[in-house]
């Protein structure tokens, strides 16, 4: 006879296991649009409040809001209150990696994807990368800037230790700031993000070696390399 379960169900009840597995479905359909992967992207780098995020993916605050509502039910994202803002992070390290494997699988098996891909970032098959491994090494020898060329809040939150931030928007603006005779890194969100490619293109452009870092900042700090938090924009300079 089978026994009865928490909520009065028989163990191994049909109805018993559908629940089970819905359940388990709900985090794959927290990130079912695309709108909502974006905003997991976002909050890989670190917390943001509802109007940045919104900024971010291009949406009204009231589209973001319902998004992470969406977020919040599925376990995906915790938020918080301070003053008249709402931020939301992640829920943990094991959304950052769930989001990667995502792209993984898409990468392996949605046909087009690389299709899709350059037609977002552009022909790549010039510009220079670097691994995590190289990059750590070369920062080690000295001869190299790293420059985080993402949003100053993502930087705030969390970079590579030694980098500086340099937001891509900023760029141009700012290149008398970089020293002379080292090779730039510019690194970003991640393998999909635009703002290292645009970056590596601006600084060729002016006669600067330039590279950028083959996948982002979340990977990076996934494989335990070292990282620094509210850190001060200090001037560029060797690493």
């Amino acid at each position: 006879m089978n026994k009865l379960g928490s909520e009065g169900k028989h163990v191994g009840d049909r109805e018993a296991k559908d629940d089970l597995f819905d359940a388990l479905a709900s985090v794959a359909k927290g990130l079912g649009s695309g709108r909502r992967a974006e905003i997991v992207d976002v909050l890989a780098q670190g917390e943001r409040p509802v109007d940045e995020i919104a900024q971010e993916i291009g949406q009204s605050v009231a589209n973001t809001s319902q998004h992470l509502q969406h977020l919040l039910r599925s376990g995906l994202v915790h938020s918080r209150r301070d003053g008249t803002r709402i931020y939301y992070r992640l829920s943990g390290p094991g959304v950052a990696q769930l989001w990667t494997a995502v792209r993984l699988v898409a990468s392996d098996h949605v046909a087009k994807l690389n299709e899709l891909a350059a037609a977002y970032l552009g022909d790549r098959s010039a510009l220079s990368t670097l691994t995590r491994t190289e990059l750590r090494d070369r920062m080690a020898g000295g001869d190299i800037v790293v420059l985080d060329v993402r949003p100053e809040p993502e930087f705030r939150s969390g970079h590579i230790a030694g980098a500086v931030s340099v937001p891509v928007k900023e760029l141009t603006e700012r290149l008398r700031e970089l020293p002379e005779g080292h090779t730039v890194a510019a690194y970003c969100r991640g393998p999909y993000c635009v703002f290292a490619d645009e970056a590596v293109r601006t600084l060729r452009r002016s006669g600067i070696p330039a590279v950028r870092l083959e996948d982002g900042y979340p990977e990076w700090e996934a494989a335990g390399l070292p990282v620094e938090t509210n850190a001060s924009n200090a001037p560029a300079g060797t690493s």
